[in-house]
């Protein structure tokens, strides 16, 4: 049976991993990304905020060398859901078995002004570019905006606002700056009232403005202002963008999507298209597009092959359950836990922050890497 997994992000590699593990040589899958290594969310901000190299968080593809899989570096041109047919810039792929799991494309030309104006640091590029800028940044108004819904890992823009404010203060500039957030949420993590609270309260101690219900929709460069959903304006000196995020086109024009994302069953995972599944940021799941709810979803979709290929069972069906580790500044980190179960309200826990915690956030990254890619990984000192 040929698997083609599309995307190596959270999803792929889990989905590789697991499969791998338990066929090895019997299996056969292609995992096909148009990158060449994979860097953690988490990582692009230790990158910008000066704790790590660059090098030290990119995880190359080539060190994937796993019974039964090969990885190929190439770009999707078009999929046909229908015959399970995929043709890349290299290879046509036929499947027994397609997992749709590229993610969501990034977009900062989509709003007007940000490319002359600001910076988006979802990107690894665009994160990694950053790190010079708050280099030479000699303090001022920084504006932390969200320019569209959805957006990956909801945590990160106030952790982003945190992690300036600490630059800021390590350096003695706080009295000569300040530090906005704007998003499009009431709170800063909905489904944790109890996160939330612990991030406002933050905010509070530090100054840190809370713009909540709130986009950013355009930025005029030459006044160095971003123009807000409500019409309001807020001055910068130094714009931090969460860019718009859009499904890929190639998914978009194989009939994959509804509303602009990939509908799934809930619980398989599972396209209207047999024997296609779709997991992650691609997917209007109803978990908030972030690794580790992709790499849950993996996990089922992983199962269910498994199954079919032991011919002994349906396989799992996902919990809607997931963790994130969240930067509160000052070196210390919480931890939340969130449940999405469809027909219900999601429920969400906080643990800490403490210092503690940013030792078992390295352990989840370096206990990834050691499944994915085989090898050790140390985080390197904050």
């Amino acid at each position: 049976m040929r698997i083609v997994v599309l995307g190596a992000g959270f999803g792929g590699l889990e989905i590789a991993s697991r499969l791998s593990a338990e066929f090895g040589d019997a299996l056969d899958l292609v995992l096909v990304d148009r990158a060449d290594a994979f860097v953690f969310g988490f990582s692009k901000l230790d990158v910008m905020f000066g704790r790590t190299s660059a090098e030290h968080v990119v995880h190359r593809y080539a060190d994937v060398v796993r019974p039964g899989v090969r990885f190929a570096r190439a770009t999707v041109r078009a999929i046909d859901p229908v015959a399970r047919r995929v043709v890349t810039d290299d290879e046509v792929l036929e499947a027994d078995v397609l997992v749709i799991a590229l993610g969501a494309d990034l977009h900062p030309e989509a709003t007007p002004g940000l490319v002359e104006g600001g910076h988006e640091f979802y990107t690894v590029e665009g994160a990694f570019a950053v790190r010079e800028v708050l280099e030479r940044f000699e303090g001022g108004r920084v504006v932390v905006a969200v320019t569209s819904t959805p957006f990956k890992c909801p945590p990160a823009p106030s952790e982003t606002a945190f992690l300036v404010h600490d630059l800021l203060e390590r350096r003695g500039l706080l009295d000569r700056s300040q530090v906005s957030l704007v998003m499009p949420l009431p709170a800063p993590i909905p489904p944790s009232p109890q996160a939330s609270r612990a991030i406002l309260t933050a905010f509070a101690e530090r100054g840190i403005a809370w713009h909540p219900e709130t986009l950013v929709r355009g930025i005029d460069p030459a006044r160095k202002v971003a123009v807000l959903t409500d019409g309001g304006e807020l001055p910068f000196d130094l714009l931090l963008a969460v860019p718009v995020h859009r499904a890929p086109a190639v998914v978009v024009e194989a009939g994959l999507t509804q509303d602009g994302w990939v509908p799934v069953d809930p619980f398989t995972l599972e396209t209207r298209f047999p024997d296609v599944y779709a997991v992650g940021d691609v997917t209007s799941v109803g978990t908030p597009k972030a690794g580790v709810f992709a790499e849950g979803q993996a996990a089922v979709v992983a199962d269910a092959i498994a199954a079919r290929m032991r011919s002994d069972g349906a396989g799992a069906t996902y919990d809607g359950r997931g963790i994130c580790y969240l930067e509160l500044g000052h070196d210390e980190v919480a931890r939340v836990e969130v449940v999405f179960r469809p027909g219900e309200m999601p429920v969400g826990s906080l643990e800490g922050p403490t210092a503690q915690l940013a030792a078992d956030k390295a352990a989840f990254g370096a206990e990834r890497v050691q499944r994915w890619f085989g090898r050790s990984w140390e985080q390197l000192a904050r």
